[in-house]
């Protein structure tokens, strides 16, 4: 039987401490921060779409995406951060599922 453990709090509330521990446990741990970033890393699906969605103007010359131009004009547009999480929230969800 697997058991899976979620582990929530607030900024600087320890999360990182107790994720590294278990680490030394040896137990798996799956970091949804780090998840978020790797599934729009240059080449990723919802990379594309983000690009699609949103124009050229959210990558960098480098072809990564150019997270404070995204991130002010989601602050700027509420309907924007909705079709961002409509695009990374699945592929995030579709991430750690395959990690358990």
């Amino acid at each position: 039987m697997r058991f899976v453990l979620g582990l929530t709090g607030g900024m600087g509330s320890g999360k990182s401490a107790a994720s590294a521990w278990f680490e030394t446990q040896g137990i798996h741990v799956v970091d949804a921060d780090v998840v978020a970033r790797e599934v729009v890393q240059k080449g990723q699906p919802a990379l594309t779409q983000i690009q699609q969605q949103f124009g050229d103007w959210v990558l960098l010359e480098s072809g990564e995406l150019d997270r404070r131009a995204l991130r002010e004009h989601i602050f700027k547009e509420p309907s924007a951060r909705q079709a961002l999480e409509k695009i990374t929230h699945p592929a995030i969800r579709e991430s750690i599922i395959q990690q358990l």
